[in-house]
């Protein structure tokens, strides 16, 4: 505060004393002397309490902190970041919620602990790029599959197969695998529809064993796939966000499993994926899902399984054809290519609107489109038809 000479203790005994002889107001004293009324009521009144002790100078922290924690929630606060490194103060705080435990500080309270604990990371502190989200609005609406890159274990490379559920983000299957081969996603995703019910689509890239070659191209994973009475579609080619819940999965994994370990085998990789995959499902809240966990949003699919591949069945009006073990089967007097992972199954034809244009059907799913107008060389043009996810919607 500006007093106007000597030293402050003894401005502001002499302001009192003025004060106290009553000859000039506190109005015009405290102009004289600099300070504002409400600095000299506040001193009068503590010399009136202390005496000369009450104008002595105070300090300004306040007698409380309630935004310090208590010692023995920074103690759960600090253990909890130790048993997960990677959670910050948002997941944090909302797993000491979840858990039951009163008095759980804000967010930015629990990052300021970590702070004075020195258990905060600087590079926690980078901003991360805003992007929209999209996600079905129901459980086993869509699931998306890929692998992970492969890394090197010990005895050997693990390659890890990764399902996940568009709607909840809960992690269906982590799967350690030797390959990335047709036989052994068959196998394992068998064992998951078996647990969890059919999903109605999935969605995975253009890569092998997903994708097929050629504007026709169906793989026989995805004849497997439409038999079992499931699409899949595909991401856009060189558009990795298209499958963005499986990326930022893929980076949580390796930030908090694969980075932190040096695995020996594909067994050892199968023991830190079955510890860690209820963790993330049941534990860690999920900044897409508003802090919630993604089990609190996942429910098994009420669609079983067919542990026998039903035929396809299809209408009394369309014109069923064998598919040859080459891909071709004959319509019309022509000879139309198909893919050749349908080599021994029906396809049905079925008339469009349009003369000379037909739509081929493997059971219920629309897999191609037919062309017969050309008259001059009796060709038939055969297109894949477009497969666009459907049911996104941003969150």
């Amino acid at each position: 505060m500006p007093w106007k000479s000597g030293t402050v203790m003894d401005s502001r005994l002499e302001f009192v004393r003025l004060v106290e002889q009553g000859d000039l107001s506190v109005s015009e004293l405290c102009r004289r002397f600099g300070i504002s009324r409400q600095t000299g009521h506040l001193y009068l009144r503590r010399y009136r309490e202390e005496g000369p002790d009450g104008l002595k100078d105070r300090s300004s922290r306040p007698h409380t902190s309630p935004g310090r924690s208590a010692a023995a929630m920074e103690t759960r606060i600090v253990a909890l970041r130790e048993a997960h490194p990677r959670w910050g103060g948002r997941k944090l705080a909302r797993r000491l919620t979840d858990l039951g435990i009163d008095g759980v500080p804000s967010p930015s309270t629990v990052t300021e602990v970590l702070r004075r604990h020195g258990k905060l990371d600087p590079a926690e502190a980078l901003k991360h790029r805003a992007f929209e989200r999209f996600e079905r609005s129901a459980p086993n609406d869509l699931w998306q599959m890929d692998f992970k890159g492969h890394f090197a274990t010990d005895r050997g490379r693990c390659h890890p197969l990764t399902v996940l559920d568009d709607h909840s983000r809960y992690s269906l299957g982590l799967i350690a695998c030797a390959d990335e081969t047709d036989a052994t996603v068959r196998r394992h995703l068998t064992t998951l529809f078996r647990r969890h019910g059919l999903p109605r689509e999935m969605l995975a890239d253009n890569g092998s064993p997903w994708g097929g070659s050629g504007a026709t191209g169906y793989t026989a994973l995805e004849v497997w796939l439409l038999r079992v009475g499931v699409r899949l579609y595909h991401g856009r080619a060189y558009h990795p966000q298209t499958q963005g819940k499986e990326e930022r999965f893929h980076r949580t994994l390796d930030i908090e499993v694969l980075q932190t370990r040096r695995l020996a085998d594909l067994t050892a990789c199968q023991q830190a994926f079955d510890t860690w995959r209820p963790i993330y499902n049941e534990e860690r809240p999920h900044e897409g899902l508003a802090m919630a966990v993604p089990a609190s949003r996942y429910r098994p699919s009420p669609i079983a399984f067919p542990e026998h591949l039903p035929e396809p069945q299809y209408h009394t009006s369309d014109v069923i054809r064998r598919v040859h073990h080459d891909g071709a089967t004959r319509f019309q007097g022509r000879r139309v290519k198909l893919p050749q992972a349908f080599a021994g199954l029906d396809v049905a034809f079925r008339a469009t609107p349009a003369d000379g244009l037909w739509n081929v059907y493997f059971a219920r799913f629309l897999i191609a489109e037919v062309d017969l107008r050309d008259q001059k060389t009796k060709k038939a043009t055969v297109r894949k038809v477009s497969e666009h996810l459907s049911g996104l919607s941003p969150v």
